[in-house]
């Protein structure tokens, strides 16, 4: 009889109970607002972006309502205007390009590698084709590719780097944080991410004048002097009349439930390992399934797994998908015709216009995703590995090849 996996992909850890006491506060206070504060007060807020500034080494931080808005946030302290080329990655989730779009410019998409990063000669030629000076580089799945080839290429090209950490809050590369090699880092709260208040995000520099735009993009309503994590009041003199407010920061009540997890994070990234390990472990030498290496200076956060399928047909993959959720693993595949979830992809993005990549659609047609909670004990991440150990080499061999459809062309 096959085992049956019974745990839920989707279940996060509960919010820590100190977390819980600091929201009830503010609920009962009522002051959720981020500028409402009693006198002597210092806001839920503003005691978050401290906190984060300090954990990440950053000079400056600044609080979002959501991953999303801390991209668009971002770009637009980067001066970024309607039409502008920004360059990203084409393996990425859809906020990435939604926001370049949010500003009416252009997303101008780079091919990703068989290791997941994006592909640094393919970067050098869509900067000199496209003559984008903005790199949302989005280290998507938690893979963080070369930081220090990435950025020299990018001084070479004149190119300012933007990273989106949603995927890499807590992780390093080299012993260098994520979101620190670039002009600016991002990062979401999201449920499914590393820190959880639902919805929300960070964005962390230490360029002044870039810290100040955001601020007063993110709705300061001339009460920037009431920011710690920031630069001071003679910075944002100078801009405060010619950038507008597009109200975005984050309240009090998610910042209460955010500021002891974050005293967590290295604790979970050594847990998440201990998770991502069994699975390579169990998967390892399985014939059809390539693993992806981790770099050894990466110190990456394993909060969900990857592996190929090379050169698989898309129906072998679709039986892999369907014979895995019949024991109870839920699977994400990037190459299924017509977006799912939370798998679409740079073609499915009609909006930006996107050019084929013939690389990016080869890596992608076998890629195979799955979230690994916390919530998961290591006995689990060893039988999901030992279920799909079994329904890979099935996948494989039931179905005869001249029978497998190919994936419909986007």
């Amino acid at each position: 009889m096959k085992t049956r996996f019974h745990g839920s992909f989707t279940q996060r850890e509960p919010i820590p109970e100190a977390g819980i006491e600091a929201a009830l506060a503010v609920l009962r206070h009522g002051r959720l607002h981020r500028y409402n504060v009693a006198p002597g007060e210092v806001a839920e807020t503003v005691l978050l972006e401290e906190e984060f500034a300090a954990y990440v080494g950053a000079k400056y931080c600044l609080g979002l309502a959501s991953g999303g808005a801390a991209m668009a946030c971002a770009l637009r302290a980067c001066q970024v205007q309607a039409g502008d080329p920004v360059l990203s990655n084409a393996f990425t989730l859809a906020p990435v390009p939604g926001a370049i779009a949010s500003l009416g410019a252009r997303p101008v998409f780079v091919d990703v590698t068989e290791d997941l990063t994006i592909d640094l000669d393919h970067l050098g030629q869509q900067a000199r084709a496209s003559g984008a000076k903005i790199l949302l580089l989005s280290h998507m799945r938690g893979h963080i590719c070369d930081m220090e080839a990435l950025m020299a290429l990018g001084d070479g090209l004149g190119v300012r780097v933007i990273e989106d950490c949603a995927h890499t809050m807590g992780a390093a590369w080299k012993g260098v944080p994520s979101g620190r090699h670039g002009a600016i880092g991002c990062y979401s709260t999201q449920t499914y991410k590393h820190m959880n208040s639902g919805e929300g995000g960070f964005l962390v520099t230490d360029d002044a004048e870039l810290a100040a735009r955001a601020i007063l993009l993110s709705g300061s309503y001339m009460l920037y002097s009431r920011h710690s994590a920031a630069p001071g009041p003679e910075v944002f003199e100078a801009l405060k009349l010619d950038v507008p407010n597009v109200s975005s920061r984050m309240d009090n009540l998610r910042a209460a439930i955010l500021r002891p997890q974050i005293g967590l994070l290295d604790d979970r990234r050594a847990r998440w390992r201990v998770l991502y390990q069994a699975m390579e472990a169990g998967l390892q030498g399985v014939p059809g399934l390539r693993l992806i290496p981790r770099p050894q200076v990466e110190d990456y956060m394993g909060s969900s797994f990857q592996f190929l399928l090379p050169g698989w047909q898309a129906g072998r993959v679709a039986a892999l998908v369907a014979g895995a959720a019949a024991r109870g693993v839920e699977l994400k595949w990037f190459g299924a015709a017509d977006p799912q979830g939370f798998t679409s992809r740079y073609a499915h993005w009609r909006y930006a216009a996107p050019e084929p990549l013939p690389q990016t659609d080869r890596i992608l047609a076998g890629l195979i995703d799955m979230r690994l909670p916390l919530t998961f004990t290591p006995a689990d991440a060893t039988e999901i590995a030992a279920i799909l150990a079994e329904e890979v080499p099935r996948a494989a061999a039931d179905i005869p090849a001249d029978l497998v459809p190919v994936a419909a062309a986007d």
